[in-house]
């Protein structure tokens, strides 16, 4: 398979671009909770005409708390990937493992600032938020697939990560800055394992027979409607928070369409943006041929 990108090309990215968790979180740099977290493509609050501004505020901000928690929760079971990943190529080229093994370092801190913001969040957003878990379960669940399938929905994730801030965060002016400012912080690494996540996707596919690829296709298919099934979960628990937060009871007919748009609109989120993007479509079928039209049948789903 040919290969786009080189370690020592990432790494070096990886050195020259690094941040620290304490320089973007705490202090001063304070959650701005008189604005919207995400940008409403991600978010779907504001076409739930039945709620107030404040209100649809409000909702935007828990699905805020939800999308940063669900970063979080894949991470936990990325990095164990990445490290056991790398553990076997300890004597091979030395670009390749230190890109890996920064790579893990990179993992890691994203968890700790997402736990900080999670932190941060509660202490300011007046109420307590219900969210999915606990996050060894789902890594336990999703790496109990084989490695491809695996590295398939890390590679599908990371796509997903450069989406939404390009296409979604990036030029949208409305909202807060210091939760946009970590979106822009995670994505600036993500960036990089993109790259490394097609490279790893690869260089497993050329360890496998063709069946093997199939089946691992089938695989990351599978992780997707597990996933998809504790989204469906946190939807429930946004709207429990909701609730919460305003004092709003919905009656039954607003109850039903504050689930189908937060549901439809986190499964775009998560797996629908994911799973279209052109980058990680050609990794696929480069992986197994034929792979691109099926994925294509399943997006309608998601979107």
């Amino acid at each position: 398979m040919q290969q786009q990108y080189s370690y020592e090309e990432v790494l070096s990215a990886s050195e020259r671009f690094a941040w620290r968790v304490e320089d973007l979180i705490g202090g001063e740099r304070r959650l701005d909770f008189s604005k919207p977290f995400l940008p409403d493509s991600l978010a779907r609050t504001n076409g739930l005409d039945f709620l107030t501004a404040e209100e649809q505020r409000v909702a935007n901000q828990i699905r805020g708390l939800g999308y940063l928690y669900t970063f979080g929760l894949v991470e936990e079971f990325i990095l164990p990937f990445v490290l056991d990943h790398v553990r076997s190529q300890l004597n091979e080229d030395d670009y390749r493992v230190r890109a890996f093994l920064s790579f893990a370092s990179e993992e890691a801190k994203h968890i700790q600032l997402f736990r900080r913001f999670r932190e941060e969040f509660e202490s300011g957003f007046g109420s307590s938020c219900g969210l999915i878990g606990p996050p060894e379960a789902v890594a336990e669940a999703v790496l109990s697939h084989h490695p491809l399938a695996v590295a398939l929905a890390i590679l599908h994730i990371e796509w997903m990560t450069q989406r939404h801030f390009l296409d979604s965060v990036q030029d949208d002016q409305t909202l807060d800055p210091q939760f946009k400012n970590l979106l822009r912080y995670h994505w600036m690494e993500e960036v990089r394992h993109a790259k490394l996540d097609t490279l790893m996707a690869e260089a497993i596919a050329a360890t496998c027979s063709d069946k093997e690829r199939h089946d691992a296709v089938d695989g990351y298919l599978d992780i997707g409607a597990f996933l998809d099934g504790g989204l469906a979960q946190q939807v429930e628990l946004d709207l429990e928070s909701f609730t919460q937060a305003t004092s709003r009871r919905l009656s039954d007919a607003e109850r039903a369409a504050y689930l189908a748009a937060q549901r439809q609109g986190i499964r775009w989120t998560f797996i629908g943006s994911g799973m279209s993007h052109p980058n990680f479509l050609a990794t696929v079928d480069r992986v197994r041929p034929g792979s691109r039209e099926r994925l294509e049948a399943v997006v309608p789903t998601f979107s």
